[in-house]
């Protein structure tokens, strides 16, 4: 199973128009879209979580098109950055 960071969504997208945009390359397994607290909208990005080959074919075909006016950025969730936003403790 991989997990696939996907950019550059509409405020508009909901798991129903990103399991569709995806679902031409393979099966689904889930999505996880980051909305806005306050509006409930969509903030631009999400996870898509596919089968390897399945992903691989995905972010072949999806990553650079232009949807809803925009270039979709589509690629294998980075697993090496640090969580978190500082450098860590200070001294």
């Amino acid at each position: 199973m991989k997990k696939i960071f996907v950019g550059g969504l509409p405020p508009d997208a909901d798991e129903t128009s990103v399991t569709e945009l995806f679902s031409k390359y393979g099966k689904v397994r889930s999505i996880k879209l980051v909305t806005d607290v306050f509006s409930g909208r969509c903030r631009g990005f999400g996870f898509v979580e596919m089968e390897g080959h399945e992903a691989r074919a995905a972010i072949e075909a999806l990553d650079g098109r232009i949807h809803n006016n925009t270039p979709l950025k589509v690629c294998f969730e980075d697993t090496t950055r640090r969580k978190g936003k500082g450098r860590g403790r200070r001294r």
